[in-house]
């Protein structure tokens, strides 16, 4: 429990006893306030939790309490009956459900992690309703860095009511769900000293899924720093619930409808072109966005050269560069691997082929995580849509012009390839989850991770690539050595 969640449980229980036990009544009338009050500071200095929901209800019932006149003695009992119970689930619930903390990676770097808001002078805005407006992103970079011992860790979430108040409006469920992602801390340590014992790092970018944020896969970015590599986490707005950039105005996602609409020509023939801002879209909404993952290598040049920070500056070994994406981080991934042949090895978790990568193919080592069709329908997904992932992700694969690997994970939901469950709970109650457990979901997804990146970018020796079935024999996994 964090700081304040212990007051509110004392304080709550001081309130319950006092309503119970033949006390002043001056004590009695100042009890539930002092609880009520502590309910309010923890709101605003740590944010809601949905285990705290009995411990709210009960302050909410016993500041009721005092309001009873004439029925000491009916009032007792009910306090007793009811109180007694909820205080025990109030206490209980936010032990055997903490604020979740990342464990530590098993690498030999701890993290350091860095914010950049960077600007394309060059590319109009061609999502926004203003045709003035440039396209710009925020940009997370995290990297190996020295020890920084008791210094303070980031927050999982820089802008976490923005992004949780997004999030709950765009997926129609109540904001105290999403209290997990805002209350989480990361290993990552804000500006700290990069690790200067070896040459630069390979770089990585990551590309967020529709609707999420740069954080979302925090555990496999974490695993890979600690290992050696520079992760470069891409905010793309109107692919993320919600971007917020420093001047405090924000781009959040156009509604999901509107933009699986605008993606549908990038994966299969359609007639007219969709409509956006009451206009005709006959851009690419897949290569404009991969246009964003060029940018960034172009930026990254320029910061190699001259951190504004002073600490990235001749850290970042572009000529090893890679991505990994998933979902449509995955699509936008891809199509980035197709334009920019910097990309030295792509990653693409769980994500259908546009259908530029499909005719062209792709010339980089490649590495797709997925799921057999049995799981995606057990998870819910119709037909067409598994016909369209799976059909179009093995076509690519089967043209790779280098070495390839198709790696399915059974019992592995979309979800599990995420920190959402981690930090949303619930999601596992309503179903979204696979049976194979997201701890061990995130367990192989690090594991083919690093052999890949280490094999094609670093050099490393990679022995699950060559015999997968001794670490991993509940992973199906396809090789291809290249055209």
């Amino acid at each position: 429990m964090r700081p304040l969640e212990i007051l509110v449980t004392v304080t709550t229980t001081a309130a319950l006893l006092a309503a119970v036990l033949p006390l002043p009544r001056s004590l009695r009338l100042l009890t539930a306030p002092i609880a009520a009050l502590t309910v309010v500071l923890h709101l605003l200095l740590e944010g809601p939790r949905w285990p705290m929901a009995p411990a709210y209800a009960l302050v909410g019932l016993l500041m009721l309490v005092p309001l009873v006149r004439g029925h000491r003695r009916a009032t007792r009992l009910v306090a007793l009956g009811i109180g007694v119970p909820a205080l025990a689930v109030a206490v209980a619930l936010p032990l055997v459900v903490p604020a979740f903390a990342f464990p530590p990676p098993d690498g030999p770097y701890a993290i350091g992690t860095l914010t950049y808001h960077w600007v394309d002078t060059d590319r109009p805005e061609i999502l926004s309703a203003d045709p003035g407006d440039d396209r710009e992103l925020m940009v997370q970079i995290y990297y190996p860095a020295e020890p920084s011992g008791s210094a303070p860790r980031t927050p999982y979430l820089t802008d976490a009511g923005a992004v949780t108040t997004a999030m709950s409006g765009l997926h129609g469920l109540p904001l105290p769900i999403f209290g997990g992602l805002a209350q989480a801390t990361t290993n990552a340590t804000p500006s700290a000293a990069p690790t200067t014992d070896g040459p630069a790092h390979p770089v990585l970018i990551f590309l967020e899924g529709l609707t999420g944020y740069r954080q979302m896969n925090t555990f496999q970015v974490e695993a890979l720093v600690s290992h050696g590599y520079v992760v470069v986490a891409v905010d793309q707005p109107f692919i993320a619930a919600e971007v917020v950039f420093p001047d405090g105005h924000r781009s959040g996602t156009l509604p999901a409808i509107q933009t699986l609409e605008l993606l549908r020509p990038d994966l299969e023939p359609v007639g007219a072109a969709p409509t956006l801002h009451g206009r005709p879209f006959t851009d690419s909404l897949v290569r404009y966005s991969a246009e964003d993952v060029v940018f960034t290598l172009d930026q990254l040049a320029d910061l190699d050269r001259a951190d504004p920070n002073g600490v990235l500056t001749g850290r970042l070994d572009l000529d090893r560069a890679g991505l990994f994406g998933v979902s449509m981080g995955g699509i936008v991934g891809a199509e980035a691997c197709r334009l920019d042949a910097r990309l030295r090895a792509c990653l693409l978790m769980d994500a259908p082929m546009p259908l530029g990568v499909v005719h062209d193919g792709l010339m980089q080592p490649t590495m797709w995580i997925t799921r057999d069709s049995a799981t995606m329908q057990d998870e819910g997904w119709k037909q067409v849509d598994i016909v369209e992932h799976q059909t179009t992700m093995r076509s690519v694969f089967d043209s790779l012009r280098a070495q390839g690997y198709f790696v399915q994970v059974p019992g592995m939901f979309h979800a599990d390839l995420t920190d959402i469950p981690d930090l949303m709970p619930i999601t596992s109650l309503l179903g979204y989850t696979g049976p194979i457990g997201t701890g061990h979901a995130h367990d192989i997804i690090n594991a083919f991770s690093a052999a890949f990146f280490d094999r094609h970018l670093t050099g490393r020796p990679a022995p699950l690539l060559d015999e997968p079935a001794r670490e991993h024999p509940e992973v199906l996994v396809q090789t291809r050595h290249g055209a």
